[in-house]
This record gives structure tokens, C-alpha cells and sequence, in this order.
């Protein structure tokens, strides 16, 4: 296990603010996993569960325990009921990177998460954001997560049906915050391949790098290699590279309303766009409004506040320009967001973790 003190957590966040921890511990498997929740035990309570750190905005330095996974591996299991033929698990260290996942996936015929490719982030941190893209989401191929109890330092074994997941939701964010180090994520793919392209511009994407139109594309022809590279190809082409451009990607959850809402929204903006949510846990339609094309319409892609800016290919996305800090991000977001409650009467929250 590594422990350090006065510890820079420059190069663990994609965002690039160069913050300060009071004291960093990283676990490389479960026995450390269980002494570093120990030793939170015995702390003072102000901890930070670390991931890739894609998904984090630090406004500071951060005056506590910064704890991170390092457990790598992936590990093939076969499933044991009716189904077993066309299901095969994949248990994942936490640590590990999700592409990486993905892409171990996709090479050994396993298939589901092809449209989740190249999200950033760590496997332990895919169970607790429900990360999502191209109409897939965590929560369709998780099985279950292995974890480390902090409060009693007992293994713990959590089922997808019991995490509640929900658009970028979980307990995890929740009621179940700063309890569990993960150790472990079991992930479900199937066998046979059943293509998703309906979802932005995949199908298009495809039908370009195979020389066709789209009306000419043959479904039983597309691979999960094919969606992988297309995936891949329409993320690189919005979003920009961390290492270049400091970003957390997608800074920004897309609202959701009901029909009244969206109503009014038609009305008084006839070409904005949606998309039906009819899983509403209340049983009424629910409708997502794209953050990025409401920031859009505010005017701020591609404009920037002080060293905040706001990508000139996809609006979700605040980038770090070179210096900024958390709070000139922050600053930022805060402005964004006044404008799009002037304009459409929307509250639009962060994705990122802001700490």
C-alpha cells in the first residue's frame, strides 16, 4: 500500500488543477483495500474516494485523505444458470481503466458495452456514476460489485438491482457516500451481437467508413468492432484529449422534465430537442433536454471566461485553458448556468464530482 503526505493530485485529474491532498493512500488489493478503511476509520472522517479523477473538479487544495484503487485484472467467468450459453462475466479490479474493459470485451466476442467505448474513468468509478453514452448505460451490463464495508472493514457484495441506478445516478452518490471502498465490478456480457445504432451519429459513422449510404447498410454485416471504432471516432471528433486540453468531459447532467414542462419549452423554443425517459420511476413520461444544446443556444460555445473556456466542438464540455484553477471553472459553470435559467427556466447540475 502507498501512503504519502502533502501529496499533488495533478496528475490524478483529468481537469488539470494542480490541488494538494493532506495525506494520498492507494490499495493494490483487497487486504489493502481493508486496511485502508482502517485507517478512515481511525481518521477524522474527511476523505475523498478517488477514481481516474475524470469526473472530479477540485476547487483547492483538499485539507484530508484522498484514498485511491490500483487493483488490476480481468477475469473471465462463466454463467452458471438457463442462460449460460449466450452470458459470460467479466470481474474487473476496480482500478482497472474502463476502456480497457471495454476494449478486452469487444476482442474476446463479449458484447454490450461497445457503445460505452472510450469513456474515461476507472472501473470502480463506472458503478458508481452509471456511466452512460450512445443509448447504453453501466447498469445494463453490471452484475454485481465487490466492496470493502469502511465502517466495519467486512467484504461486501452489492447487486446491480440493489444500487437504485438511475441517469448518472446511484446509491453510491447517495445514502450509500463515502461507505464502501470497491474492490471489484462483475460485469454481464452476452455472447451474440445485437448492434445499438440509433443513437447519434453511429450508423451514419459506419456506413461512411464502409463506403456506404445508409439506406445500403446491412445489419447482420456490423461488428462490435464496428461500433467501437465509430464510437471512438465520434467521441475524439467532440471531445478533446485531457492530456492536451484539461477537461472532465461532460461537465454538465442533461435536465429532465415532465410533459407540462416540456410544453412550454416547445412553445416558446419550437426546434429544441428531446428525447422520452417513459422508465420515470413515477410511471409519467419524462422527457431529456440535450444541457449541450441549451448551452449552445446561450451562447457559449466556444467562449471562454478568464482561463475557463467552453469546447468549440461540444458545449457540455469546460476545458481548462491553460492555468485555470477550480474556481475559475467553477465561475464559469456558475455563469453557464444563470444563463440557461434566464433563457429556458432549467436548472442544469453538474456531472463532475466538485470538491
Amino acid at each position: 500500500m502507498i501512503v504519502r503526505h502533502d501529496y499533488s493530485l495533478l496528475e490524478h485529474n483529468t481537469f488539470g488543477i494542480n490541488a494538494k491532498c493532506r495525506t494520498y493512500i492507494e490499495f493494490s488489493n483487497v487486504d489493502e483495500a481493508i486496511e485502508a478503511a482502517c485507517m478512515l476509520r481511525e481518521g477524522d472522517g474527511n476523505f475523498l474516494i478517488l477514481g481516474g479523477g475524470s469526473n472530479l473538479l477540485l476547487k483547492g487544495d483538499f485539507n484530508g485523505t484522498v484514498v485511491h484503487s490500483a487493483i488490476k485484472g480481468i477475469k473471465e467467468k462463466n454463467a452458471d444458470n438457463d442462460n449460460a450459453a449466450e452470458t459470460v462475466f467479466l470481474q474487473c479490479g476496480s482500478g482497472e481503466k474502463w476502456d480497457d474493459v471495454v476494449a478486452y470485451a469487444v476482442a474476446h466476442k463479449m458484447y454490450g458495452a461497445e457503445n460505452l467505448s472510450i469513456i474515461p474513468g476507472d472501473a470502480g468509478a463506472s458503478a458508481v456514476q452509471n456511466i452512460g453514452a450512445y443509448g447504453a448505460e453501466i447498469k445494463d451490463v453490471l452484475e454485481n460489485i465487490e466492496a470493502i464495508e469502511i465502517s466495519t472493514g467486512n467484504i461486501v457484495n452489492i447487486s446491480n438491482s440493489d444500487c437504485d441506478y438511475s441517469y448518472r445516478q446511484s446509491r453510491f452518490k447517495k445514502d450509500w457516500k463515502d461507505k464502501y471502498l470497491i474492490t471489484h465490478v462483475t460485469y454481464r456480457f452476452c455472447t451474440k451481437f445485437v448492434p445499438r445504432l440509433d443513437y447519434g451519429n453511429i450508423r451514419t459513422t459506419i456506413c461512411r467508413m464502409k463506403g456506404l449510404v445508409p439506406d445500403n447498410l446491412d445489419i447482420k454485416s456490423v461488428t462490435a468492432d464496428d461500433v467501437r471504432k465509430a464510437v471512438i471516432e465520434i467521441r475524439n471528433s467532440k471531445l478533446p484529449d485531457p492530456k492536451v486540453l484539461g477537461n472532465g468531459g461532460s461537465f454538465f447532467m442533461n435536465p429532465i422534465v415532465d410533459a407540462e414542462t416540456l410544453n412550454r419549452l416547445r412553445g416558446e423554443h419550437p426546434d429544441i430537442p428531446f428525447y422520452e425517459m417513459p422508465q420515470a420511476h413515477d410511471g409519467g413520461m419524462k422527457y431529456k433536454i440535450p444541457a449541450g444544446w441549451l448551452i449552445d443556444k446561450c451562447g457559449w460555445k466556444g467562449k471562454s471566461l478568464g482561463r475557463a473556456g467552453v469546447h468549440k466542438n461540444q458545449a457540455l464540455v469546460l476545458v481548462n485553458l491553460g492555468g485555470a484553477t477550480g474556481q475559475d471553472i467553477l465561475g464559469l459553470c456558475k455563469r453557464i448556468q444563470k444563463d440557461v435559467r434566464d433563457k429556458f427556466g432549467l436548472d442544469i447540475k453538474p456531472e463532475v464530482n466538485i470538491i
